[in-house]
């Protein structure tokens, strides 16, 4: 059976590749939740998208629940479908778009897990003079430093790292530009690791190299970190986002200053930092009580 529901949205990839300048990710994404979703439809008899109404989607959300699809990706695949129909409303297609009203389930918030201080230093202490090590080391130590996110990381060119004040430029979510620190041993490991960078005959500007000189990939590095992971003997599976949490929750523990690891992480809402660590209600509200001139309590 041909899937004839999908055939009419070729206009709106072309809008939202042309119009809106929608990703790359984006598109394919909607792309492959909008095949799902007519796919479904075709097999139950649906031939127009003119049938659908507010119990049909509710039915297609219901049958990916039964396929399995975690509500994050619900979420997406009700978004993708409700925009398409928003499109097809303009066009005249449709009178009125059926997902209106219709909510995505909630989905759990995972709080990630960090390393204890003690596992890091059992991470990072590593003697090796080999070139691949070298990078590695230094890959984890800038991450644990600065709190890199992985695509941060990835994406590090030369002229981001200025070694002498010990600060590296970050191009974060949504282009924002940071600055953030280097640590010591961080700073150690870079030197040590662009000592022998050349060797590797770079083809680019990038920090990071494989072996043939290109930018290190997004992959690469997930899977360099979880053979270290497994060489030191870590309790647990690592992984780079595992580092820029620990990263955050060693900050707050040291520091206690919430106000500053949002700034170092490059979250633009104080909420994202604080759904990010582990600190509990009564912690935050002890920092609060305490800073804030116009929340002392009286005993």
């Amino acid at each position: 059976m041909s899937n004839s529901l999908y055939s009419y949205s070729q206009p709106y990839w072309d809008f939202l590749r042309i119009e809106k300048q929608a990703s790359p990710h984006t598109l394919s994404n909607y792309q492959r939740q909008l095949k799902a979703v007519t796919e479904m439809l075709t097999q139950a008899g649906v031939v127009s998208w003119q049938d659908i109404d507010a119990s049909t989607v509710r039915w297609i959300l219901s049958q990916s629940h039964k396929q399995g699809l975690s509500a994050k990706s619900i979420g997406l695949r009700l978004v993708a479908l409700r925009q398409f129909l928003d499109f097809l409303v303009k066009q005249g297609k449709l009178t009125v778009n059926p997902t209106i009203g219709i909510k995505s389930p909630k989905a759990s918030k995972h709080l990630p897990k960090n390393i204890d201080a003690e596992q890091v230093a059992q991470l990072l202490n590593i003697e090796s003079n080999q070139p691949l090590d070298l990078r590695d080391i230094a890959m984890m130590e800038l991450m644990y430093s600065s709190g890199l996110r992985l695509s941060e990381l990835q994406g590090l060119d030369l002229g981001d790292m200025d070694l002498n004040s010990c600060e590296v430029k970050i191009l974060g979510k949504g282009n924002k530009e940071r600055i953030v620190p280097i640590g010591s041993k961080a700073l150690q490991a870079m030197h040590n690791w662009l000592a022998v960078r050349t060797e590797f005959k770079p083809q680019d500007n990038a920090v990071f190299l494989n072996q043939r000189g290109g930018r290190l990939s997004h992959r690469s590095i997930q899977l360099a970190m979880k053979k270290w992971g497994q060489k030191q003997q870590l309790e647990t599976h690592l992984h780079p986002h595992k580092l820029r949490h620990s990263f955050a929750t060693h900050m707050l523990e040291a520091s206690a200053d919430l106000r500053a690891v949002q700034e170092l992480l490059g979250h633009s809402s104080l909420s994202t930092t604080q759904i990010y660590t582990h600190l509990d209600f009564q912690h935050l509200a002890k920092i609060y009580d305490s800073a804030h001139p116009r929340a002392r309590r009286k005993k």
